[in-house]
């Protein structure tokens, strides 16, 4: 059998040595002989197939332990390897597009006017909470005050009871005063105390009847909205006519999409879509993802719970928050259009306008 060098090999696959030796150890691409007094490497002709794919994968930008994955399918099912490479291109084109709309965002937040311009603004809202047309209960919880929004969507036998809890023990924020520079801490205790209030709600857990709820809250300083999220409902920003999702779901769905496995698609349908990776229970510490958004007068912020995006689509969200003239007219819109697509779900909507006092 001819075999070639390491450096004839690497001049092949236009892989370098130093990729090679790193993809032996990784027992990625082996080769077909090592000298046993020198150490050197040797490979075969055969392999220059397995090489150049991994080199092409590389250059999609494909982790190493995918790469495996992919190779080892190549050799026996060219379909499903194919099938790999396509879910790996979906995550990328969709993770641009979040990056995209990323970046505009934070052009658009960094370009917000001083403190002292902003330091007067208020918030006008409305909250609205809807069954469904499909659940024989209400589940959620949503409040809108001058300081606090908040939307939960509680599961389990006494979901309910838990997603009331947590917007109750967070509503003490409503008047509470306090300084931006701690609004953060402060939110993190708050969801703390939501979960010690959803644990008394729910009761003596048993398995496969666990209760507990999603939280999204946003705590209003005068010039700037604090987040707390954990779960799967949502925060959104309708800034100069353009809608940005500003959370990220907890699901084992977004997980998988988030690591290339499952196609925007195929998360549609995916049997465990509702299945949370994070959420207040009555077991675990809450991980809440915390930030802080700096406000703009004119901006539109929507907290929702999934029954809304189940139903409807975002380009049908932002044409509905950009149509309505008030906020109460914006929750009513939501909540009818998703009624109007079957109801699946129960559905909450909290609509807040940031704009400067009219007094």
């Amino acid at each position: 059998m001819d075999m070639l060098t390491i450096g004839a090999f690497a001049k092949a696959c236009r892989l370098s040595p130093k990729a090679l030796r790193l993809y032996d150890e990784l027992e990625l691409l082996r080769p077909a002989r090592v000298d046993p007094d020198t150490g050197y490497r040797y490979y075969t002709a055969a392999q220059l197939e397995r090489a150049r794919l991994v080199a092409w994968l590389r250059r999609l930008g494909m982790p190493l332990a995918r790469i495996r994955e992919v190779c080892d399918l190549h050799s026996g099912d060219p379909a499903a390897a194919a099938a790999e490479i396509r879910a790996h291109w979906a995550r990328v084109e969709a993770e641009t597009a979040v990056r995209r709309d990323l970046a505009a965002f934070l052009v658009d937040h960094l370009s917000t006017p001083s403190r002292e311009d902003t330091a007067m603004l208020e918030l006008r809202y409305a909250a609205r909470s809807d069954r469904g047309l499909v659940r024989p209960a209400n589940q959620d919880a949503a409040y809108a005050g001058r300081r606090l929004l908040a939307v939960a969507d509680g599961y389990g036998p006494r979901g309910e009871g838990a997603s009331d809890a947590a917007v109750r023990a967070l509503a003490a924020l409503d008047t509470a005063e306090a300084p931006a520079g701690g609004v953060l801490e402060l939110l993190e205790d708050a969801v703390r105390e939501a979960t010690r209030a959803v644990r008394e709600a729910a009761g003596p857990q048993k398995a496969g009847a666990e209760a507990g709820t999603t939280l999204t809250a946003m705590l209003w300083t005068g010039s700037a909205l604090a987040l707390a999220h954990i779960g799967d409902s949502r925060a959104y920003v309708l800034r100069d006519g353009a809608l940005f999702r500003i959370t990220q779901d907890h699901t084992v769905v977004q997980s998988l999409l988030d690591e290339g496995r499952l196609t925007p698609e195929e998360a549609e349908s995916h049997p465990q879509r509702l299945l949370l990776l994070r959420s207040l229970s009555g077991t675990g510490e809450p991980v809440p993802d915390l930030r802080l958004h700096e406000a703009r007068p004119g901006d539109r912020y929507l907290l929702c719970s999934d029954g809304l995006p189940t139903a409807v689509p975002d380009d049908r969200v932002r044409q509905l928050l950009t149509d309505a003239a008030s906020p109460d007219e914006a929750v009513r819109a939501l909540t009818d259009a998703a009624n109007a697509a079957g109801g699946p779900d129960n559905v909450s909507c909290v609509v807040a306008d940031v704009v400067r006092p009219t007094a």
